[in-house]
């Protein structure tokens, strides 16, 4: 038994093709499907049910997939230890980052990242949270950025930033003439969200829902998109709120329509999220000290309410 034996392994246990695997781990599928026969013959016992289109994994190859999982990571260890000895950082790390932090977080710290560490070969993916907490529990990604707290006993969360909500407002809508809102002022009836899965739109409901207005719907409206929501603002078809650092980039015309909150205002808290047993901690430290210092000339905000998912509490 090898540890590239295992490596295999897993790599048909993800992709469910033994094509499709070999080409991720880079060697042809006939040395992947050896090598898998082998192990298995070695153990006398079945991982996959070859018969099953896709390849499925017996309940025996269960236990033995997780096993194995547990003995690469490991054996990876033992790289990141040397790394972290010698001072190096580097190699391949794979980041997700929500979809509603992604397009105004990015653009600030990569490049910066990209300068400072040219020997870290970063793979960035846009996955919601649900997916996000999915995969780095098995390991399909080596850290996350998300919007916390998120309570997952086997994930470590820390907070990058805390970015206050920002409420758009058109000038005909019963709120366009104050100057400073209230949280008690908004109505869920009349603010138009992302659609379902975003867990910006949970912390909005979750803000309206403190106050006691849960609204009633006139239409439903699926969008991923804040653009799209501003153009529909822009329309008398209500109000929206955005997370701060979107407001950085509209046209002085729609800034305008940007209301405040008084203080403290209600915010999210954006953490670098990670499992317990991740490796390449130097990569990860590198990615929090490089965001945390672009993000604090961003935002200047000292003191904010943290609204999320299912419960509300106090940031710094």
């Amino acid at each position: 038994m090898t540890i590239t034996q295992l490596q295999y392994v897993l790599a048909v246990a993800e992709y469910q093709n033994f094509t499709l695997a070999a080409e991720k781990c880079f060697v042809t599928q006939p040395t992947l499907s050896m090598q898998v026969q082998k192990l298995e013959d070695e153990l006398g016992l079945q991982i996959f049910d070859r018969g099953k289109k896709p390849i499925s994994i017996t309940d025996a190859g269960r236990r033995i997939v997780e096993q194995a999982r547990n003995i690469v990571n490991e054996a990876a260890r033992i790289r990141d230890i040397v790394d972290q000895e010698k001072g190096f950082v580097g190699g391949t790390f794979t980041l997700g980052i929500i979809p509603t932090v992604m397009p105004t977080l990015l653009p600030m710290f990569l490049k910066t990242f990209v300068e400072r560490y040219p020997k870290v070969h970063l793979i960035l993916r846009e996955q919601n949270t649900e997916s996000m907490i999915r995969n780095l529990e098995e390991g399909h990604l080596d850290a996350g950025i998300a919007a916390t707290p998120l309570e997952k006993e086997h994930l470590v969360e820390r907070p990058l930033y805390y970015e206050p909500f920002v409420a758009y407002v058109p000038a005909g809508h019963r709120l366009g003439s104050l100057d400073r809102l209230q949280p008690e002022y908004l109505n869920l009836s009349d603010i138009l969200l992302l659609q379902d899965g975003h867990c910006f739109r949970d912390g909005v409901i979750n803000l309206c829902k403190a106050i006691g207005e849960a609204g009633e719907d006139h239409f439903e409206l699926e969008s991923g998109s804040f653009e799209t929501l501003v153009n529909l603002a822009d329309e008398n078809m209500g109000m929206t709120l955005l997370p701060y650092l979107n407001t950085l980039g509209l046209c002085e015309r729609r800034k305008r329509n940007l209301k405040y909150f008084t203080d403290p205002p209600p915010a999210r808290e954006v953490s670098l999220i990670y499992h317990k047993k991740e490796l390449k901690h130097q990569i990860t430290e590198a990615l929090r000290e490089v965001i945390s210092g672009v993000i604090r000339g961003a935002i200047t905000f000292q003191d904010v309410k943290i609204i999320s998912p299912g419960k509300r509490r106090k940031g710094f």
